[in-house]
């Protein structure tokens, strides 16, 4: 049966030391196992083996080679012009799409509607800008006015983990100008 290795590190040696000493003064006998390792945990500052071994297993952030394939699904979805050509049906590659339909809206313009549906429309090969406009309002990136007369983009940091995938799409967006 194999065995799940989970990494201890302790900064300082000498704390984890007197931390054990502690703990282990205060059992009536020697500790068990599971003791032993509840107490190593707790004196690396976790409350329990439990606690460290959920750490240990967090899953790592995105490296760049996770991004890149986040990049490349995301892109099925634009053509060479950088417009979308589907709309995605997985509820996760949503949101993500809809980040270069708005950066293609000017910032800080107020406009009808009838401007905000052919800023969409020039970002968009689907034939559907009120499905976009609608997305862009339910996801926040858009607001507009209760009788929907006037429509502006709402100014936010892109994430983090898209920021490959819209240099992509805005290097396609200037390939087509040139």
């Amino acid at each position: 049966m194999s065995r799940t290795t989970y990494p201890f590190y302790t900064s300082d040696i000498s704390a984890l030391a007197r931390s054990l000493k502690l703990q282990w003064a205060a059992e009536p006998a020697a500790p068990s196992h599971l003791q032993i390792l509840n107490m190593l945990a707790r004196a690396a500052g976790f409350s329990n083996f439990q606690h460290l071994r959920a750490a240990a297993e967090m899953p790592a952030p995105l490296t760049t080679s996770t991004q890149s394939v986040l990049t490349k699904r995301l892109l099925r979805h634009f053509n060479e012009q950088g417009c979308l050509i589907r709309w995605p049906k997985k509820f996760s590659e949503q949101l993500p799409c809809l980040w270069p339909v708005w950066a293609n809206i000017p910032a800080a313009t107020e406009m009808t509607e009838k401007a905000a549906n052919e800023w969409i429309k020039s970002a968009e090969a689907i034939g559907d800008h009120v499905l976009l406009r609608r997305e862009l309002v339910n996801y926040q990136l858009i607001t507009r006015t209760p009788d929907c007369r006037v429509y502006q983009r709402l100014e936010q940091d892109i994430p983090d983990e898209l920021a490959e995938f819209l240099a992509e799409i805005q290097k396609r967006k200037e390939k087509m100008l040139t």
